[in-house]
């Protein structure tokens, strides 16, 4: 059993061990991700805490989303001009500000939900930039040859963290408050810009940046291209269905604890740990799979949907629990599979443009599915909210898989999808 030990660690974590810019990139992220999901577990407690309202925490979603949705078509042209390194620099300075302005809210016993929203809103203006530069960074650091498992590793470092970050946050909540998880957010933006501020420019891969053509003609040529090209429009037509009903956990996973569990804070940042826990896993295996193929996209967006079906009427913490690794071990592969599917489809000079149409989609859809998640959560609980995503991602899984035998029928739904030429 060496052997193919050996040679699933070898591919598992293959662009940590060849490019230093990577491993930078990897640290940073590693301290960062820890505070983001810290404050986001904090926020969605505190918004429960101070409202009592699933709507409400749908709505401070909501409001976070909203600008991207709005303009967050222009931040992939942005990401396609200018230095992607330098973009990330200013971006995560900027959120951790806003982390800091939370920190002063919650220490100073603020009540007034306005502030929660505007600063929500904050972030999603810098999201706009931050989401497609990191997105098209990652080609630079890693190469084409290396994008996919680039990918996986950073699904799994997000997922690693959500194991750690609101399991600390039910900790610390417990013991301090809600202001201390947003302090320390806060402080871990601190290693994401030191660790950019590390990278050696000179390895990064050689891409082309579009040039000085004008800001609408941009994003209609990245438009165009994706509308004519099966492997970018056909995920992202599933991802839109998926990422909106059924990609809501900020939402859900506090009212799962709080109200189907009846419980704590405590339950709370163990479900979402758990969560984490299995996406985790989902990670590891996407990072080992190499570049993805029809079959796995399909797959694994039909099982994330199928568990969270199985997972709507579960009352028992320990089923629910099980349940929680197994959505969390399908969300990743599908999200990790989805993100590497359309980059790969994605010509230099358009890398930029691609990437920031798979985060504007993914985020895109964030402020409409938090208010129908908070609403169908008002409404009929967690039951509700969970069973319309499961049915609604299995049938949209099935209408792609009929889409991708007729538009290409000579390889799908196993062909390797690769480099676009």
């Amino acid at each position: 059993m060496r052997a193919p030990q050996a040679l699933f660690a070898a591919r598992t974590f293959a662009s940590l061990r060849r490019s230093r810019n990577y491993r930078l990139y990897f640290g940073g992220q590693l301290v960062s991700q820890v505070g983001t999901w810290l404050q986001g577990a904090a926020q969605s407690w505190m918004v429960l805490e101070l409202t009592h309202s699933a709507v409400a925490v749908g709505l401070v979603s909501f409001w976070q989303f909203v600008p991207y949705t709005a303009l967050g078509l222009f931040g992939g042209a942005l990401a396609d001009r200018f230095d992607r390194r330098r973009a990330l620099m200013l971006t995560q300075s900027a959120l951790g500000a806003c982390a800091v302005l939370l920190a002063a809210f919650a220490l100073g016993h603020g009540r007034q939900m306005a502030l929660v929203y505007a600063i929500a809103a904050l972030r999603g203006v810098v999201m706009i930039l931050d989401n497609p530069a990191r997105q098209a960074l990652m080609v630079q650091m890693v190469g084409r040859d290396e994008l996919a498992n680039a990918i996986a590793l950073n699904a799994g470092l997000m997922n690693a963290t959500r194991v750690i970050g609101p399991g600390l946050a039910g900790l610390v909540i417990a013991a301090a408050g809600v202001g201390d998880c947003f302090a320390l957010n806060a402080v871990s933006y601190v290693a994401v810009v030191i660790a950019l501020a590390m990278m050696r420019p000179h390895e990064f891969h050689p891409m082309r940046l579009a040039g000085r053509v004008p800001m609408l003609e941009t994003l209609r040529e990245g438009l165009r291209y994706a509308r004519t090209t099966p492997r970018v429009w056909v995920p992202l037509a599933l991802l839109t269905v998926i990422s909106t009903v059924g990609i809501n956990f900020s939402v859900l996973l506090p009212v799962l604890a709080a109200k189907t569990l009846d419980a704590g804070p405590e339950v709370y940042g163990l479900v979402t740990s758990v969560f984490g826990l299995g996406a985790l896993a989902g990670a590891l295996v996407s990072a080992s799979l190499g570049r993805p193929t029809w079959g796995m996209l399909l797959a694994s967006a039909a099982g994330f949907s199928a568990f969270e079906l199985v997972l709507a009427p579960q009352r028992s913490l320990a089923v629910v629990l099980v349940c929680l690794v197994l959505v969390g071990l399908a969300y990743t592969m599908y999200t990790a599979t989805t993100n590497t599917m359309v980059q790969l489809a994605a010509p230099d000079a358009l890398q930029g443009r691609v990437a920031g149409l798979y985060s504007y989609v993914f985020l895109g859809t964030s402020p409409p599915g938090a208010l129908l998640a908070g609403g169908l959560s008002q409404a009929g609980g967690t039951l509700a909210a969970f069973a319309v995503a499961g049915v609604a991602g299995l049938v949209a899984s099935a209408a792609a898989l009929f889409t991708v035998r007729r538009s290409e029928p000579t390889g799908a739904p196993g062909e390797v999808v690769g480099p676009a030429p």
